[in-house]
């Protein structure tokens, strides 16, 4: 049986929640930038950011900015506007979300109920707290919201082995958006789409930071601190299990200058957690333990060393293998380059985003020219890299969860 959890109903079969979804009436349709679904991601934003919801639930400060009214409506005019191309809802789409970052789905489905489309997402099982305080604020502000929104939108959760259920919402999607492991989407791939259906997939990825030594070491003291804490804000939210978390931390710069930059972000980042947290418990300090002595055994790891319980080092030795798998939360591999350029050869693919601190921004565009589109999706200033995009992974997605329309 489905859980309906937006809007809250019964239990039921797959199908019989398609049905009002499949044979929309006159009155059940949205438009690209419907007025009346700004209007309710606007009020959800505007519950987001009360401070009541931002001291308890950090994750979700930002999620409320990026709902702002204004911000939404600039993503729209940033598509053009053409009277010869029009563009269109693609239909109903079928979101899997992903269960290590709890809010992305907000940002994947609010971007596809901007577009007009009809949408079901299933949420995991597994959703802790963070997707619990979302689904609630999302139900509140749905009572002051025009019925339009509950009569085209759902949110659900059922048991991932439920093969069929996932088969009967493949079936019906005209988009399904994939967040998740491989494997996970290897699976549900399993499942057929119309001939007229596509995947849009969003699978492992990986994310670095890289820091001037030089430029840390020469910071003011204040500016040194924001870049502690920026750097924290990036790797702790969500466990740092985010696809955007920094997991390796590339330092440019001489041994002896990155040496003591090195010493000075530990530093400032155990106070930052200190006063923010958040605190590992036995089973996270087992399972640092036991992924990081693995690097040992497999030869990627020099050494390991436990700061704290929250702060682990990694140094990694010749020839350079960045670790492309959640070692646990507070655990940075390191490696010292002589210049930015020769991080070009260690990325591949799968590598999404790049948090950057003491480089300019057309030092990165370089960066990226050399890459090619080899690998890193993002570069962004430290702290930003769990800022959520309409671009995000290469993909466009306002573009992607819309159709256009020629007339020549």
């Amino acid at each position: 049986m489905i859980r309906s959890l937006f809007p809250p109903g019964a239990p039921c079969e797959a199908a019989a929640l398609l049905a009002p979804l499949l044979t929309p009436g006159p009155r059940s349709t949205l438009r690209l930038g419907d007025e009346r679904m700004l209007d309710y991601l606007d009020a959800v934003g505007q519950r987001l950011r009360t401070p009541a919801y931002a001291r308890r639930y950090p994750e979700l400060g930002p999620l409320g900015v990026w709902l702002r009214r204004g911000h939404l409506v600039a993503e729209l005019t940033r598509l053009g506007t053409d009277a010869r191309i029009q563009r269109f809802p693609l239909g109903l789409l079928f979101h899997v979300a992903p269960g290590n970052a709890d809010t992305v789905f907000v940002y994947s489905w609010a971007l596809a109920a901007l577009a007009g489309n009809r949408n079901v997402v299933r949420v995991s099982e597994r959703g802790g707290e963070l997707t619990q305080a979302v689904l609630a604020v999302l139900v509140e502000t749905l009572e002051q919201a025009d019925p339009i929104v509950a009569e085209t939108q759902r949110i659900v959760s059922y048991d991932h082995r439920d093969e069929a259920a996932t088969a009967e919402f493949s079936a019906a999607c005209d988009l399904r958006v994939l967040w998740g492991g491989d494997q996970a989407i290897r699976e549900i791939r399993g499942a057929p789409l119309r001939p007229a259906a596509r995947d849009l997939t969003f699978p492992n990825r990986s994310s670095f930071a890289v820091i001037c030594a030089h430029a840390l070491l020469r910071a003011e003291t204040p500016e040194q601190r924001l870049a502690a804490q920026a750097f924290h804000t990036d790797a702790y939210l969500f466990g740092q299990a985010a696809c955007a978390s920094p997991g390796t931390i590339f330092w440019i710069g001489t041994a002896a200058e990155v040496a003591d930059a090195q010493a000075l972000l530990v530093a400032l980042l155990a106070s930052t957690v200190e006063s923010r947290g958040p605190r590992s418990d036995a089973a996270m300090s087992i399972q640092k333990h036991v992924a990081t002595y693995g690097l040992a055994v497999e030869g990627i790891a020099d050494a390991v060393r436990f700061v704290s319980n929250e702060i682990t080092l990694v140094d990694l030795c010749a020839p350079v293998c960045p670790p492309r798998r959640w070692l646990g939360t507070g655990t940075f591999a390191q490696w010292r380059l002589d210049s930015l350029d020769e991080i070009a050869p260690l990325l591949q693919r799968q590598d999404q985003t790049l948090a950057y601190f003491g480089f300019t921004a057309d030092e990165m565009v370089s960066l990226a020219e050399r890459l090619e589109g080899r690998g890193i999706d993002r570069f962004v200033p430290l702290g930003r890299a769990l800022e959520f995009a309409a671009i995000w992974d290469g993909y466009d997605l306002l573009r992607e969860f819309s159709r256009l329309v020629t007339v020549s």
